[in-house]
């Protein structure tokens, strides 16, 4: 019994033991939040920080006096509402606001500037030559004018915007995008584009002004705490701001939501989903009452309200139809986008054209704004294709749900209102939408191309709906009583033709579906939720096995760094692994190298990020150290204040004179009354392998005071900025600047080495060991195993946004493999630099050779060697202090 009871214990006590192991764990992943708040007070307690009273001696002044209890509420609510505005929804609701501002402000201005060409245009009508430069001179001037002031400002802000917010989503920092500047010459510059009339969409360039919104909030609100600077919490801002600049262009918030999602992220965090929700809703709703309070609509309503009945919306017999618009509306998507790269490409390659542009900047968007002007003016070529109608306006007749074709005497359509830009007396009704189609096609995908603040959302939109309605009117001339069989008559709707066509061709060149989506909160009806949804599918089925979506296209062309898709026809790529397309030939440093070696290293590459490993024969893969870290170890070796150190020490030792005592003591009294370490850099956290780093006889100053001074130089020159000012620091600092300055004196004064001698000290310094205790170094960088599959290596670097990864076998540094082929073997053209091609029989691979006899030896081999040379071990916590 005895014993029982004994081994019953002894399990309780293994037992309590696995729990405290477990216990470590158990907080850090389950209770992180209380943990920190512990550790926070701990910490505090331990400073001898103690809590504050809870009425604070800055409040006892507003204690006095009849309206003390007031003025102290009020102080308090001012201290909660700056404590709170931290919280993610205050910064959404601010976001939402600003942008139903502008983007309301911008919409009356657009409107005001095609109202002023329609008024110039109608006050002119007796004199046809005037009426022509009006409608002429007009837009080139705007398009000019918002040419030239975005070059001047912000050339940044030129095009739409969505794919370089996809390219800052994933993680990749482009200069001067997300200013203050770009954003006064994205909003000055589109709303002049917009306003001269020309084919060109405010969509894309909403995302650009929206994310620009956000990074210049968060900019703002960082003054009242340093929680708007956290980098990952600004992404995940920049992704709501994305769905905030759809939502508010087309009063769309859930279109708008899975749109931004669609063309920016390859990964969305769902957590983000009700961020951009709630923004886009907020600013949606904003965006309506502005036109409700402006007079402009009664209640808050759809953008473009349509009418179709909802009764018998569409026969069964017309979804073939419908199909028909999406698999066209996929061939003419990416016609669309290779027409749009072909005419930039050929600007590109044409050396003497391109030349001539880039000396008069401003003539191109001139000369693309008068032949398209002249091309829609209305008496002329512009009265088949429905010139004088805005985007707008050419919206609302193509929606419009009665059929405009004749169909007999008894059902003659009167054409009223904007509808009469549609009638030509000696054409009928197809000939214009047809001559609209192709006139409109070109027209837009040349528009894209000059270098302004516009989209292309909107055009290609606007032509979908004229190829739906098109399709609309054929059917409803084919069957005019519709096609039903039974007693009853639906005549078919060409407007819900146009609806769908409108979604179909601008998924297809946007490669998405959320265009379905976008459409039903434009028109404010559901009816045609199955055409809609099949002709968008179908669309983008065709387009994305033809062409990649307009955005990407942009991307390449603007060489931005980006990873293509994963998509249709690249099943072939599973087999493919890392070891195929990995770089074998990389450099790197190895912890007991020399200066030398450093210097080698940074010529013979230009890696961003190099390997350290701990020897050349073990390659074991310590960390990795940034080409910036590499360059200023080199520096600081070979830097001047120690060139001239060295001489005086030299000239010291030679006169037998020593230097002046006071400013030695002094020296080191500074550095004992400021309280910080002799050698601040070393309090950074390292990995502690380095730290352990045998420092070179030949690193090792002169025996007695010259080491103080080497120090006290040291701390000088490297001063540290976050150290604590008290007031006897504040005065020791003064009195080290002078002493700093006396000294940089003397020694500019006392350098008095030869241009040979420098060499020659330089090559001593060269051949001394890399001391690594004051650089910053990764201790764990991304690393991919060789036998990683493609398919897996671009999941991981979309997920994380990486940009390169070292490939390690057991440990060690076998390869390195970058965004450039990754890209190459997706694309396919596995030939280039470095890059390996694939066995032709990899399919068929065995899968039981993955871990060879090979690797099974080295990993003996190496266990062996670390039995007998252990590894430096990670610091316990108690190790430092």
């Amino acid at each position: 019994g005895g014993s029982g009871g004994t081994m019953a214990s002894e399990s309780e006590a293994q037992r309590a033991l696995q729990y405290e192991q477990t216990l470590m764990y158990g907080r850090y992943t389950q209770d992180l939040g209380t943990f920190a708040k512990d550790e926070a007070a701990r910490l505090r307690l331990q400073e001898g920080d103690i809590p504050r009273p809870r009425r604070p001696s800055e409040l006892l002044e507003y204690t006095q006096g009849r309206c003390a209890p007031c003025r102290v509420c009020a102080l308090q609510c001012q201290r909660f509402l700056i404590s709170k505005v931290g919280e993610d929804w205050v910064f959404l609701i601010l976001l939402g606001l600003v942008m139903a501002l502008v983007s309301w402000a911008m919409d009356f201005a657009i409107a005001t500037c095609l109202q002023a060409q329609k008024w110039m245009y109608g006050g002119l009508d007796t004199n046809v030559l005037l009426q022509y430069m009006a409608w002429v001179t007009y837009p080139t001037v705007l398009i000019t004018f918002s040419a030239g002031f975005t070059q001047i400002l912000a050339p940044q802000a030129v095009g739409s915007g969505i794919p370089e917010m996809k390219t800052i989503l994933r993680g990749v920092v482009l200069k001067e995008y997300l200013t203050l500047k770009t954003f006064v010459a994205k909003v000055i510059g589109l709303t002049c584009a917009l306003g001269s009339g020309m084919p060109l969409g405010k969509e894309g360039p909403f995302v650009h002004i929206a994310s620009m919104c956000a990074a210049l909030l968060s900019r703002f609100l960082s003054l009242f705490g340093g929680f708007y600077e956290n980098e990952a919490r600004n992404i995940e801002m920049l992704a709501a701001a994305c769905a905030v600049g759809v939502g508010c262009c087309f009063a769309a918030p859930i279109g708008g939501v899975l749109f931004s999602i669609e063309v920016t992220s390859t990964f969305f965090a769902v957590r983000n989903y009700w961020r951009g929700f709630f923004a886009a809703t907020f600013s949606a709703f904003i965006f309506r009452v502005l036109a409700v309070w402006n007079k402009d609509e009664e209640t808050i309503t759809a953008l473009f309200k349509t009418r179709f009945r909802l009764d018998f919306p569409f026969d069964l017999q017309e979804l073939p139809a419908f199909a028909v618009i999406g698999i066209a509306s996929g061939f003419g998507g990416a016609l669309f986008v290779y027409l749009n790269r072909k005419i930039v490409q050929f600007m590109r390659r044409q050396k003497t054209i391109n030349r001539f542009l880039m000396k008069k900047r401003l003539l191109f968007p001139a000369l693309v704004t008068l032949i398209i002007s002249t091309l829609t003016f209305p008496p002329g070529f512009g009265q088949f294709m429905a010139g004088q109608l805005t985007q707008k306006d050419t919206l609302v007749t193509l929606f419009d749900n009665q059929t405009w074709a004749k169909q007999g005497v008894s059902d003659e359509f009167e054409y009223l209102g904007i509808l009469e830009a549609w009638r030509h007396p000696r054409s009928n009704v197809f000939v214009t939408l047809v001559v609209f189609i192709l006139m409109k096609f070109w027209m837009s995908a040349l528009a894209t191309t000059i270098p302004v603040p516009c989209g292309a959302f909107m055009p290609v939109f606007v032509i979908g709906a004229a190829f739906g309605r098109l399709v609309g009117e054929s059917m409803a001339a084919w069957f005019p009583d519709g096609i039903h069989t039974d007693s009853n008559t639906y005549r078919i709707v060409p407007g819900g033709y146009a609806v769908v066509g409108a979604a179909a061709l601008s998924g297809a060149v946007t490669h998405t579906v959320s265009t379905a989506v976008i459409v039903f909160e434009l028109t404010g009806q559901i009816s045609h939720i199955l055409p809609v949804m099949i002709a968008v599918i179908l669309a983008n089925a065709v387009a994305q096995s033809l062409q990649p979506s307009l955005y990407d296209s942009i991307i390449r062309i603007k060489k931005l760094p980006y990873l293509p898709e994963l998509g249709w026809g690249h099943h072939e790529k599973y087999n493919v692994r890392v070891e195929d397309i990995m770089v074998r030939d990389i450099r790197y440093i190895t912890l007991n190298c020399k200066y030398r070696d450093l210097q080698q290293v940074l010529h013979s590459t230009k890696m961003k990020n190099l390997p350290l490993v701990e020897s050349a024969e073990s390659m074991i893969l310590l960390g990795s150290i940034e080409r910036a870290q590499v360059g200023a170890l080199l520096s600081n070796q070979l830097s001047p204040q120690r060139r001239l150190l060295t001489l005086r020490q030299k000239v010291l030792s030679e006169d037998g004179h020593r230097l002046s005592d006071s400013s030695i003591r002094f020296q080191i009294s500074t550095e004992a009354s400021s309280g910080i370490p002799a050698r601040p850099a070393l309090r950074k956290p390292l990995k502690p392998a380095l730290k352990r780093v045998p420092s070179s006889p030949a690193d090792s100053p002169p025996a007695g005071t010259t080491d103080h001074t080497g120090i006290a130089l040291k701390s000088l020159f490297c001063a540290n900025p976050t150290a604590e000012t008290t007031e006897a620091q504040g005065t020791a600092y003064h009195k080290a600047k002078r002493v700093r300055i006396s000294i940089v004196e003397e020694m500019i004064l006392g350098d008095k080495m030869t241009p040979a001698e420098i060499l020659e000290w330089e090559e001593q310094q060269l051949d001394q060991l890399v001391d690594f205790s004051s650089a910053k170094i990764d201790p764990a960088p991304f690393q991919l195993v060789e036998h990683t599959s493609l398919h897996k290596t671009h999941t991981i670097f979309s997920l994380l946004g990486l940009d390169h990864a070292f490939v390690t076998s057991i440990g060690r540094l076998v390869g390195m493999v970058s965004l450039k082929e990754l890209r190459k073997a997706i694309e396919g053209s596995l030939t280039g630099k470095g890059v390996k091609v694939r066995p032709p029989l990899a399919s068929f691979r065995d899968s039981t050779t993955s871990t060879s006899d090979a690797d099974t030896t080295a990993l003996r081999q190496l266990w062996d060697r670390h039995q007998h040379h252990p590894m430096p071990r990670e610091a316990s916590p108690g190790d430092d202090d």
